[in-house]
């Protein structure tokens, strides 16, 4: 007989049990995405402040004085090298040339003299109608004539230098400064009042930096065959080229490592003296990179986790390296062919169950 029961007896019973009690469906495990480690080879890239230094700077100095006539550049523009700068007054060397010219032709015609003398004494020795005195003051006196002759040559080439030096070039190509004196002005060749002008090359030009140590010991972990260094000089990026010296020793007060890198500079757009940043880059032999979103951090610090023995969640504490884009350089613990997970991990917890898949690229 079927029973029929009353709303307030049907209260009482659920209270007390007598209906079967309904069981919640067990929540399937979370589903998470892994990614296999594997070491690969890492690109690094060390940022660092430096200064813009000139490849090739010089000072234009005048080799002779007298008054400086004429300049014959516009002040900070490029010139070629052996491009005329200067014109020092050259009627005084000038002079000095004509007579050292003089003074070499009287010696020889001296020398030639005193040739034809000390060759007819010879002869008359041998004819015996001579004397071994007169023989010996010819060879004296064509030798006295030969050595004045060489100093006349000596006076005249050292005449023609000066003449030459009246005329100042530039020593390289480059960009010239202000002119250090004006036109007009007597110039010497001391060190106070000799320096005409300077000249710098701004392509390419030098960034004078200084690397970390444990940065350069990464970067020179590297296959690489040289550093690439590129200054950052906004979105577009800047000139790149590659770190051309590095000291052989470390700075006990700093802790770093002089370096300098070279850049080319079509634009000129670096200037010596101009502090920048330089962006160092390199490659790290078989370097472990997990994705950031893998990465956890609590108060025991930084961890991941790894898919363990069926299907759960091991925790892992890390020693992270640096931050490469979206993407960690692992230090310590992880091995190769650890699973981590890398999607999902919000939702799992140590020791729990997961469906694991394949993380998306």
């Amino acid at each position: 007989m079927q029973r029929r029961y009353t709303l307030p007896v049907l209260l009482w019973l659920a209270a007390c049990g007598e209906e079967p009690q309904s069981r919640e469906p067990s929540r399937p495990p979370p589903r998470v995405g892994i990614v296999e480690v594997r070491p690969r080879p890492t690109p690094l890239a060390f940022t660092y402040g430096g200064r813009v230094t000139a490849t090739r700077q010089t000072e234009v100095r005048a080799r002779v004085g007298g008054i400086l006539l004429r300049r014959a550049f516009t002040e900070g523009s490029e010139v070629r090298e052996g491009d005329v700068l200067f014109l020092i007054d050259p009627a005084p060397y000038q002079a000095a040339v004509n007579l050292a010219t003089a003074q070499v032709q009287e010696a020889e015609a001296t020398t030639q003299r005193a040739r034809r003398d000390q060759q007819r004494t010879a002869a008359l020795l041998r004819a015996a109608a001579g004397s071994e005195k007169d023989r010996d003051d010819a060879v004296f006196a064509l030798a006295q004539a030969e050595a004045a002759l060489a100093a006349a040559s000596a006076r005249l080439a050292t005449s023609r230098l000066e003449l030459g030096y009246s005329t100042v070039t530039a020593p390289i190509a480059g960009f010239t400064s202000l002119e250090a004196m004006p036109e007009g002005s007597l110039v010497g060749t001391g060190e106070a009042n000799s320096l005409l002008t300077r000249i710098t090359q701004l392509d390419p030009v030098q960034v004078a930096f200084a690397f970390h140590l444990p940065d350069l010991a990464a970067l020179s972990a590297g296959d690489g065959p040289d550093l690439q260094a590129e200054v950052v000089l906004g979105p577009d990026g800047g000139p790149q080229g590659r770190v051309s010296f590095t000291e052989a020793t470390v700075d006990p007060a700093t802790g770093t490592v002089r370096a300098r890198a070279t850049l080319p500079n079509a634009g000129h757009r670096l200037r010596p003296g101009q502090f920048v940043r330089i962006r160092v880059s390199g490659r790290l032999r078989d370097a472990i990179r997990i994705p950031q979103s893998a990465v956890q951090q609590d108060i025991q610090g930084p961890f991941a986790y790894v898919l363990g023995p069926d299907s759960r969640a091991e925790r892992r504490a890390l020693r992270l390296g640096r931050l490469l884009g979206e993407e960690w350089v692992i230090e310590e613990g992880l091995r190769a062919g650890d699973r981590v997970i890398a999607e999902g991990v919000a939702k799992v917890t140590e020791g729990a169950v997961v469906d694991a898949q394949e993380a998306r690229p």
